[in-house]
């Protein structure tokens, strides 16, 4: 089979397991194909809280007719024993005669041994198809696995010139109903959702995936408060976390925030806050992607900034982000942007 074809078919696979993202708890949301004769016998992708896994869902779909077939698998399929068993295995008692895998498993338990245990069995394995697509895709789960910290998506909804409020804090609504649903779809992609006290304060959003049938992939929410803690009759306050500052910080340090939701097997985290909270990830260093939603209008400079103060002496101080992605949505632009550090990073996973 040709490269163009493993890359029609990959794509595909891709497709798929960005259905699960956000969903499956500290597991990768893959996507399985298996594919005979130009034909798809079976499809699947990590299901809800991680299981079934794509190639199971994928291979119970296909049944008998999988013999002799291709998989293709946005991940090297496991090869240890969880709370199931092996998917190299499954995908070894099936028949499937090849296997086309996007990138090698990071986790210790597996890195390599799915491969093997396919090539021994007789399997032709193919590897690194899309290699940098699915790297983005998995991003989240890749970083937790190697360097112990989640990918960082910063949700800004401003005007042309920046601006997310009127001075007095009026801020509903900056953005159109349409630009508003695609936001809740970006939540249901992300696992945990961080803000700050001060907007739980001001604008006491329930920060959940109001979009029909997603109703149940409402990240888990954090909310940032100086060492004094947080409380009041919020919405939001019944299933939220409060992650408190040390000594006379007024918010936490973001790095001690992403080290506590990685520990906790967080591996996509949206910042959805004010000003203050942006610009402290950002200062960090740790936004890996923003996703700007701008509205046609203008508010002025007594309106509120999107993002605080940031650390620039001069113009060459300023951090290029890449565009990813521009949608119209309605009256507004949807804009998707990455992190100009993740050229380097890339290289670590393909």
């Amino acid at each position: 089979m040709t490269d163009g074809l493993h890359e029609r078919w990959m794509s595909a696979a891709l497709s798929l397991g960005r259905r699960g993202m956000g969903a499956t708890g500290e597991n990768p949301s893959v996507g399985c194909l298996i594919v005979k004769n130009d034909k798809v016998l079976g499809f699947g992708w990590t299901q809800r809280g991680g299981r079934p896994h794509a190639e199971i869902m994928a291979l119970s779909m296909a049944g008998a007719s999988a013999k002799g077939a291709t998989a293709y698998v946005t991940l090297e399929p496991c090869a240890h024993v969880g709370k199931t068993g092996p998917c190299a295995n499954a995908l070894i008692k099936a028949g499937i005669q090849d296997v086309v895998i996007a990138l090698q498993d990071p986790d210790a338990r597996v890195s390599g041994a799915g491969i093997e245990a396919l090539a021994v069995a007789g399997a032709k394995v193919h590897t690194g198809v899309l290699a940098q697509q699915a790297a983005w895709d998995l991003a989240g789960f890749l970083r937790l696995k190697s360097k112990g910290l989640p990918l960082v998506t910063l949700k800004l909804a401003a005007t042309l010139d920046g601006k997310i409020a009127l001075s007095h804090g009026e801020s509903k609504w900056i953005t159109g109903e349409l630009a508003r649903r695609w936001g809740h779809l970006l939540r249901a992609q992300h696992d945990a959702i961080v803000t700050g006290a001060r907007t739980v304060s001001a604008d006491n959003p329930a920060l959940t995936a109001r979009v029909p049938g997603l109703r149940d992939d409402d990240p888990d929410p954090f909310v940032l408060a100086s060492a004094e803690g947080f409380a009041g009759d919020f919405d939001i306050m019944a299933r939220a976390t409060v992650i408190k500052a040390h000594g006379v910080a007024r918010l936490p340090d973001p790095h001690h925030v992403l080290s506590e939701l990685a520990g906790l097997g967080y591996h996509r985290v949206m910042i959805e806050a004010g000003s203050g909270v942006a610009a402290q990830f950002l200062k960090a260093g740790l936004v890996d992607q923003i996703a700007l939603f701008q509205a046609p209008a203008l508010i002025g400079r007594d309106g509120l900034s999107a993002v605080g103060v940031l650390p620039l002496e001069t113009l060459a101080d300023l951090t290029r982000w890449d565009y990813l992605d521009e949608k119209r949505l309605g009256q507004e632009r949807y804009l998707t942007l990455r992190s100009p550090n993740w050229h380097e990073e890339v290289k670590e996973y393909v």
